[in-house]
């Protein structure tokens, strides 16, 4: 059996089976039935190619195939998927929903739901504003509470527009023991899919993907 220089060998077809890439399999398939097909008609005529060698290389071809053809269901059912499930996400649009993103404040108080620890002895309402300054400091409760937040720093006065973390800090005999973000409240105004994730577009202006969404209501 001849085989042609620079001609690739059994061996680098075989390899490209576990290749995820699906242009490079659709490449090496292709070079695999020329080689293939090379091997047969440059044979030596009084040393034919083995049956086993040449059942050995069959099954790679039936390999390769088959991983090819995989890999393109694999993508048309994740395109399905992804139209899918923004599908069955149109009916939150126009729904309030609830994650752990900052808060947009423009001016108007903003429902949040709070809790702290329930290992610790008190608990304060952090507020930071998006270069990480803190702006407002306050005693509050540890149980789970929903609260509207009105914007304002520590001498009461209203806070310019724009993005704050708020978080439940919780303390112990004077140490922190958890930091914990409020749940905002927001109602979705859109759905979309981006690199295979599904993101909602809060009224506010955050981005939460949907498996971030920690419960629905009417508005």
């Amino acid at each position: 059996m001849e085989i042609l220089p620079n001609t690739p060998s059994p061996g680098s077809a075989r390899s490209a089976v576990a290749d995820p890439n699906p242009a490079v399999l659709s490449s090496d398939f292709e070079t695999f039935i020329r080689m293939l097909t090379v091997q047969m008609q440059n044979q030596d005529p009084l040393n034919p190619i083995e049956s086993t060698e040449f059942a050995t290389q069959l099954a790679t071809f039936s390999s390769v195939e088959q991983q090819v053809l995989t890999n393109d269901l694999l993508t048309n059912l994740g395109a399905q998927l992804s139209a899918l499930s923004v599908s069955q996400l149109s009916g939150w649009i126009g729904m309030e929903g609830r994650a752990h993103v900052p808060v947009a404040f423009a001016g108007q108080p903003v429902t949040v739901t709070t809790q702290g620890s329930n290992l610790a002895d008190t608990h304060q309402l952090v507020v930071r504003d998006a270069n990480g300054a803190e702006v407002q400091r306050f005693e509050t409760v540890g149980e789970r509470q929903t609260v509207a937040w009105g914007g304002h720093n520590a001498a009461g006065n209203p806070l310019p527009h724009g993005t704050y973390q708020i978080d439940i800090e919780s303390f112990s005999q004077g140490d922190l023991v958890a930091t914990t973000p409020v749940e905002v409240h927001g109602r979705i105004t859109e759905a979309r899919v981006v690199d295979g994730q599904t993101l909602l577009a809060l009224e506010g202006g955050q981005e939460v993907n949907s498996s971030d969404i920690l419960g629905l209501r009417e508005p």
